[in-house]
């Protein structure tokens, strides 16, 4: 069976694309399961060009079918950030600073977003592809629930709950990586069946 990597050392980010990827007809695999360390710079402003940044290292490194996501919260209060500095943003404290930057304002719109790049191997480099997968919400008042990782206890949905409170089918089938795997899967059909048939 071909082998898609997923190209990200978050254990949480690996469950979810787990989840988001059962039904392809491939094996998934993460890079510790193949023993590959690589660390790659994120430098662009944008999540598209971080997770092509990955994607393509990965895919180069590994030889393998690879997918590589980008993303983070917008904040309304905070000028629309952290935005691509999300992950690095909060110093591993990410919920619980948001929520202090945020404070008692009034304004509390924000949205999800995530950049998916899927980059086949091949000469001269990896054929690189991109998606994106965006969820509006608003920042909570407190932490609420007790799944997902991240921002998640603090993202409120418009129906009122967290996407931490959330079942994770349901979770998968709403949020910005689950959108954006949504909006991939057409293709990543398309380049396992090419692989396949090689």
């Amino acid at each position: 069976m071909t082998r898609l990597l997923v190209a990200t050392t978050n254990a949480g980010k690996q469950r979810e694309f787990r989840r988001l990827l059962a039904h392809l007809p491939a094996e998934i695999v993460t890079p510790d399961e193949i023993g590959l360390q690589l660390e790659v710079e994120e430098p662009f402003d944008t999540y598209a060009g971080n997770a092509a940044a990955k994607a393509d290292a990965f895919a180069r490194a590994a030889g393998l079918l690879s997918l590589a996501d980008d993303s983070g919260i917008e904040v309304a209060a905070l000028d629309w950030g952290p935005g691509v500095r999300s992950a690095r943003w909060g110093r591993g404290q990410n919920a619980d600073r948001l929520l202090e930057a945020v404070g008692q304002a009034v304004d509390r719109r924000a949205r999800m977003v995530c950049a998916l790049a899927v980059a086949r191997p091949g000469t001269p480099g990896p054929l690189l592809e991109a998606f994106t997968g965006v969820v509006e919400g608003s920042v909570a008042r407190e932490r609420r629930g007790s799944g997902g990782f991240g921002y998640d206890p603090i993202f409120l949905l418009p129906s009122g709950v967290t996407t931490a409170e959330l079942p994770e089918a349901e979770k998968d089938r709403i949020s910005h990586r689950g959108r954006a795997v949504a909006a991939a899967i057409p293709r990543l059909l398309e380049l396992l069946r090419q692989l396949a048939e090689r």
